[in-house]
Formats: C-alpha cells, structure tokens, sequence
C-alpha cells in the first residue's frame, strides 16, 4: 500500500472544525431562552461541522488507502478498530460513569441497560463514529466503486447529489419508517453525499486543490449566497410565512446542503491560508497542536460542557451579553480539551483516550519555551523522515512526485494523483477529527 503523505492543509482543518463542534454544543447548553431564534438560526449553519467531519474522513481514508488490496483487509480493519473502535467504546464507558454525578439507576439492570443503549447509539457527540465505523464496513466495496467508475466520477456526484437531496427531504418531512427516523442522525445514508463525495475528491485530490484555490473568491462568494438561503428558509418558517423549504434549525433539510458543501470548502481555504511558508513558527506550532489535539478535543470535550451546565454556567446569561458567554465558553472548553488531550497523549492510556500515540512528556512545553534551539535550527529540513512514516523524496516546487510505497513508487499512483508540493508532508489520521 502507498506511503500516505501529508497534507497540511488538511491537518489544518481539524482545529478549525473542532471550534465548529464546540460551538455548536455550546449553543445547545447555553443560550438563554429567549434568544432561541437567533441561537437556532445559527445552530442551522454549525451543524456542518459533522458533515466536515465525515467528509475529512472519507477523503482521508481513501488518500491513505488508495490502493488497499484484499490482502490488506486484515491490517486495515485492525487499525480502523484501535483508531476508532477503542477510543468509542473507552469514552463511552468514561461519559457512562461521569453521569453517575447526576443521575441515579433504579437497579444495577437498569444501569446496565442504559449502558447497552449508549454502546449501540452513541453518547451525545460520540455518535459521529458510529457512522464512520458503518462507511468502514463498507469502505472496500466503495472503494471498488470509485475506481469501476473512474471517468465518470461527475456522474457519481450528480446522482449522490440528488439521493442525498431525496434522503433529506424523506428524514425533514417525517416519510421515513419510524425506526430510521428515530435513529436518523447515527445512520450513515444520511451523510452520503459527504462520505461518498469524499472519497471522490480523494481521486481528484490535486484538481479539486487547484481550482478550490484558483477560485477562492467565487466559492466565498457562493458560500455566502448558500447561507443567506438557508437562514431565509428558517425565517420564512419562524415567521409563519412558508414552510415549503423547510423549518427550523433541523440539520437535514435540503436548504443547507448548498451551504455545507461550500463552508467545507472555505474550511479548507482557512487550512491553506493558515499554512502558508511565510506564516511565524508561533502560528505553525499553535495549527500544528489543534491538529495534534484535535481528535481528543472531540472525545474530551462533553466533560467540560457538562461540568458547567451542572454548576449553572448559563446563569452568567443574566448579567453579560449571551453572544459573549458563548465565545467566552467555546475558549475555556477548548483551552481545557486541549490540556487535557495534551496530558493523556504522554501517558500509556494515550491511543485508547486519545488516538494518538505515546509522546514524550518531554515534549509537553515547546523548546523554544525553555529556552532550547527548535528541531528546524538544530537540524537541516528534510534531512531525516518522519519516525511514524516511510520515507518520501520530495521534489522542486511544482514537480509531480508518484506516492511512496513501503519499497517500491507505484507510477500508477503518480499518474492517478499527481501532487506537487502544495500537498506535500503526512496526514497521521484519516478520522477527520
């Protein structure tokens, strides 16, 4: 299988998204009453942070692993489990217990069967990996999709297109059977215009990068067309004037697909502009760490937000403006996701809590912090690979470079996806976290 290489920009979408997820929680425990339509019309454009999340994934997932072959099946599902599978069932067991604070079981059966439900649907934010786990179980066949229809992968968009527009009219307007309604939001169809779609992107990695930068004006642009129509769907149907196009702050109605394929694609614009050469070592090192933590972040962050709704945070609503009080909180939760992310990935527990691994404590407080020259003073660029990944030859700006392989470049991947040095590095996670 080919070496993966690093996409920075990518890395560097991970913090940016996880402020989207904090985000988004933050509103659902904390805006007063009577700021709810203003908190919902909001909550409307934030929920594209889970479909950023999915779509990170599965674009990752199949850049990584381009070339799986039956052979590699094994290994591959292995990984998955211990990337995602253990860190869901530890922090499900985590959040179980930390409820424990403020609830009581009537039996040891009842708490038992609590468990189980949690297990199988996912504990609030947790559900996120139920649905990558299902794109995994199918992630082979998907792949052997892809590579069946290349050359007519727009004709794979246009038709993911429109089955995700006629899932989120069916889930929006109550048509499903009840037991998929119920379940709507763990349910990986409901996403597959972003798992699917990102798999897609991954085989056009380089195109897609070109033109997104090339026209970074019209996809703002058209971004923001795509939001003022979403929140005027919501208005129209808060106001009583139609809801033929939808209502509320419902993440699956057809109005907001438009706005959550351009705001993935801003994200991504943030991911370039915040890795640009000229950018200060202080920024890099700060983009690197969101990226490092990101994953933790996510898992860790519900242990704050509920800590304060317990000891009555919202109160602050009365005596400072609600806007400020969820900026304020969205800083504090990500400040502490990070510290303690940043704790467990130097402990033994460090891949099950954070999916990362073990890193030295050490390297806790940066060099430059104490007072010690950095790796990039001490040691010449590129003058070692990176310990977790084979070696890459890196080419001039501008040249294509074929894929590594673990012993052999497979020029078949060159000519598949040809990456010039605006994609160059390693991506160590394929979960869009």
């Amino acid at each position: 299988m080919a070496g993966r290489q690093r996409l920075d920009q990518v890395d560097a979408m991970r913090p940016v998204k996880q402020v989207g997820v904090i985000s988004t929680h933050t509103l659902i425990f904390f805006s007063p009453a009577y700021a709810a339509a203003a908190s919902n019309a909001a909550l409307l454009l934030l929920h594209v942070s889970r479909e950023a999340f999915f779509f990170i994934s599965a674009c990752m997932l199949t850049y990584a692993y381009m070339n799986l072959g039956r052979t590699d099946l094994k290994r591959f599902y292995w990984r998955r489990f211990v990337s995602v599978g253990i860190p869901y069932l530890c922090w499900t067991l985590i959040y179980f217990f930390w409820g424990f604070r403020d609830t009581s079981y009537a039996s040891v059966s009842v708490a038992l069967g609590f468990l189980v439900h949690l297990l199988a649907t996912g504990y609030y934010q947790l559900y996120f990996l139920l649905v990558i786990m299902q794109f995994y179980l199918v992630f082979p066949l998907v792949l052997a999709l892809l590579k069946r229809t290349r050359g007519h992968h727009g004709l794979v968009i246009a038709v993911l297109v429109l089955a995700q527009l006629g899932i989120c009219i069916a889930t929006h307007w109550n048509l499903l059977p009840k037991p998929m309604a119920t379940y709507a939001q763990e349910d990986s169809l409901e996403y597959v215009l972003y798992l699917i779609g990102g798999g897609v992107v991954a085989f056009h990695l380089h195109e897609v990068d070109q033109w997104v930068r090339r026209n970074a004006h019209l996809v703002l642009a058209l971004t923001l067309l795509a939001a003022l129509f979403a929140e005027a769907v919501y208005y129209l149907a808060m106001h009583g004037v139609t809801s033929v196009l939808g209502s509320g702050s419902d993440p699956f109605q057809p109005s907001v697909i438009p706005f959550n394929v351009g705001a993935i694609a801003c994200v991504y614009l943030i991911g370039v502009a915040l890795v640009e050469p000229w950018r200060s070592p202080r920024v890099r090192g700060w983009v690197r760490s969101g990226s490092d933590n990101s994953y933790g972040i996510y898992l860790t962050q519900m242990l704050f937000l509920t800590w304060l709704n317990q000891h009555h945070w919202i109160r602050l609503t009365r005596v400072v403006a609600w806007p400020l009080v969820i900026l304020l909180t969205v800083v504090i939760v990500y400040a502490c996701a990070v510290m303690l992310t940043s704790l467990l990935a130097r402990t033994p527990l460090a891949t099950p809590l954070t999916g990362r691994k073990q890193v030295p404590w050490s390297t806790l407080i940066p060099r430059r912090w104490r007072g010690e020259p950095t790796a990039a003073a001490a040691v010449p660029a590129a003058a070692e690979p990176s310990v977790a990944e084979p070696a890459v030859a890196v080419p001039a700006a501008g040249q294509a470079r074929p894929e590594a392989a673990v012993g052999l470049v497979r020029a078949e991947a060159a000519s598949r996806l040809p990456e010039p040095a605006t994609l160059a590095g390693t991506t160590d996670n394929q979960n869009g976290t």
